[in-house]
């Protein structure tokens, strides 16, 4: 299973994202590399505007590849072409909320999340891993398999 994000639009969930393009799109991509390793899926990320100059088009970061908006076009036509040359539309996961985009999306076959709802996924993880690491690697659910594994009662 893999995700085609738009980048922008996700960005675009949180306030004030605009006033540091550049800093959300590199949190935006330490979020979708955490993404990929947590969930064991590959992540590509499209953007509009100019490439930054640490990330170039097509290279990779922490497991996501990263893929900007050809010069004069946006990244929505960039996505479109990345979904036709998919040779696995029914497991391609695209996350956008351009209406049009999306629609285009399934007419290929692939499944769209819109990006909000991608967005409060992302967060949900990163409340877990913050939950996970004042717990010295353990999430709540957790706990009670290890303190077994360890011999020790979970009631106590």
């Amino acid at each position: 299973m893999s995700y085609l994000v738009d980048g922008n639009n996700v960005m675009a969930q949180r306030v004030g994202w605009h006033r540091d393009k550049p800093g959300a799109r590199r949190r935006l991509l330490g979020e979708l590399a955490r993404f990929a390793r947590e969930a064991g899926v590959t992540v590509e990320a499209v953007f509009d505007g100019a490439p930054d100059e640490f990330f170039p088009d097509g290279s990779h970061f922490m497991g996501v590849r990263v893929f900007y908006a050809e010069r004069g076009r946006d990244a929505d036509a960039r996505i479109k072409h990345l979904v036709e040359a998919s040779r696995e539309r029914r497991t391609l996961k695209v996350v956008t909320s351009d209406r049009a985009l999306a629609d285009y999306v399934r007419r290929c076959g692939a499944e769209v999340i819109r990006s909000g709802d991608f967005r409060r996924r992302l967060e949900a993880l990163s409340a877990d891993n913050k939950e996970e690491d004042a717990r010295g690697g353990v999430k709540e659910s957790e706990l009670g398999e290890w303190l077994y594994y360890f011999g020790a009662d979970p009631d106590e």
